[in-house]
């Protein structure tokens, strides 16, 4: 049984606040997480908020370097529930799906799905061409779990702060991480 540990990882996409919010419902949901950001990232970060990465490394147990693909969660001995990548890159898709493994993103990723522990992309590009969808394809038979994040406008979002708040929460859904993030569909015509 693997303990409640989580790696979390942040790219370049745009969409950094999906990460964040993970990162915060991690802290009220008692999982230890293990905290790796791209280069890129930082720089998509620093133009879409104004949070720093000091912000967000300070939300992880462990922070490690994109390029130190000789740390722990690099091996799979390492346990965990899995990894969520949040905003996930077409970059990091498509090394994941192809098994290009040179840096610890795209390694850690590839260790989880060699093991068969959950890995969630929340791949954010769009429009999207033939070779993106063919490495989504390709990820999701290697075991990945594809999830743009895509708004669920049945929830009548009233905020950008209520459309990255359902996404992270369902999102953790998959790795079975209960969050007061989702608001929960109870059929059609009831309302909360």
């Amino acid at each position: 049984m693997n303990p409640k540990r989580l790696i979390v990882a942040i790219t370049g996409a745009s969409g950094t606040l999906y990460g964040a919010r993970i990162l915060q419902a991690l802290q009220r949901a008692d999982v230890e997480i293990h905290l790796v950001m791209s280069d890129a990232a930082r720089l998509t970060m620093a133009s879409e908020t104004d949070l720093k990465p000091d912000d967000l490394e300070s939300l992880a147990h462990v922070v490690h370097s994109h390029r130190n693909v000789g740390a722990s969660i690099a091996s799979g001995s390492f346990q965990s529930m899995g990894m969520i990548i949040a905003p996930c890159s077409v970059n990091t898709l498509s090394e994941i799906a192809w098994g290009m493994t040179g840096n610890l993103i795209s390694r850690a990723a590839d260790v989880c799905l060699k093991e068969r522990r959950r890995v969630v992309l929340l791949v954010r590009e769009t429009p999207l061409h033939a070779g993106h969808l063919k490495s989504m394809l390709q990820a999701t038979e290697n075991g990945a779990i594809v999830m743009p994040p895509v708004p669920s406008l049945y929830t009548r979002p009233q905020s950008v702060d209520d459309i990255i708040n359902h996404t992270a929460g369902r999102a953790l859904d998959l790795f079975g991480i209960e969050t007061d993030l989702v608001d929960r569909w109870t059929g059609v015509g009831s309302r909360k």
